[in-house]
């Protein structure tokens, strides 16, 4: 039992390292955009609250769990959107608690705004070599340490977001400073903070009165790695019952993809928006788990009027 454990977790550890990928990834990135732009923050009309749980590869014994809580809104009289997100993430014995706090100038244009965002942060690592998971092949190895670990980082991101109406586009990277992540009390240095690119887009299309048709692109870009990217076709009824469909590229299947991901979600009041997401994915990996969960829950402190998200706002929260 405890060699199949060890065998997962290195598994794990394994297909991150080979494909660079340092930051969690979401599959309702459409309410999450805050995590990839900071240039985003402000774009909605409402003061917005959202919480997303990710549990990745379920039954996979040490495998990627994501909790994050966001806030954005606008300021000074639209000019200003500020933010800010608090995300905790596991992969087998690393616990990362990440805080982010987002700033946009937003610039008036023609028919929508044009923003330049920065976004600060902190991140608190925590390794905890003491798990009685871990099953070294020498019980003595000074490579190993005998105590759990701690390290503290800052950084810095910077985004640019331009919301037309019934449409957005936006790149990013999160994090521009290659901070070393390295462990180790001897000896040369062996990781460091990966930069990440980020580009993002989406154009609604009302196709009648009730049902309004959203495709939507996020491109991953991970230096030293290839693209990867989250295609995604979504459809809002009513403007209540949301489903959409995502295809992630990427994995190790000859071109075959990552996952196939489905969402389904309600505006349960003027408020509150639930959506449950489901992936199941297409790689070798996929005969070990079980697939992977993502929830989300918003809030709109002051939810538009009914035709508001059509005809006042540039961008659309979906």
């Amino acid at each position: 039992m405890m060699k199949k454990i060890y065998y997962t977790i290195m598994l794990i550890a394994a297909g991150y390292s080979a494909g660079a990928q340092q930051e969690p990834q979401y599959t309702q990135f459409m309410f999450n955009k805050l995590a990839y732009n900071p240039a985003y923050a402000g774009s909605f009309e409402s003061p917005t609250l959202t919480a997303i749980y990710r549990n990745q590869w379920m039954g996979l014994e040490g495998a990627p769990k994501t909790q994050v809580i966001s806030y954005n809104q606008r300021a000074a009289g639209n000019r200003v959107g500020i933010g800010g997100h608090l995300a905790r993430n596991t992969i087998g014995i690393t616990k990362t608690l990440t805080f982010n706090v987002d700033y946009a100038y937003r610039v008036p244009m023609r028919r929508g705004y044009l923003s330049v965002g920065l976004q600060p942060s902190i991140r608190h690592m925590y390794q905890d070599w003491t798990d009685p998971r871990l099953n070294p092949s020498q019980k003595f190895d000074i490579a190993i340490p005998t105590e759990p670990k701690t390290k503290i980082i800052a950084n810095v991101g910077f985004g640019v977001f331009y919301s037309g109406y019934k449409w957005f586009a936006g790149v990013a990277s999160p994090r521009l400073i290659n901070n070393s992540i390295d462990f180790a009390d001897f000896g040369g240095e062996l990781s460091r903070e990966v930069r990440h690119l980020n580009a993002m887009g989406g154009m609604s299309f009302d196709i009648t009165k009730d049902f309004t048709l959203t495709p939507q692109l996020l491109l991953k870009y991970v230096f030293n790695a290839p693209f990867d990217a989250d295609v995604n076709i979504s459809a809002m009824v009513k403007e209540k019952f949301y489903t959409g469909l995502t295809y992630r590229t990427g994995g190790d299947t000859n071109g075959t993809g990552e996952s196939v991901d489905a969402l389904f979600g309600v505006q349960a009041t003027e408020n509150l928006f639930l959506c449950l997401s489901y992936d199941i994915g297409l790689t070798r990996l996929r005969k070990y788990n079980n697939g992977s969960l993502e929830a989300t829950v918003r809030w709109w402190f002051n939810p538009p009027a009914p035709d508001d998200t059509k005809k006042v706002d540039p961008v659309r929260p979906w």
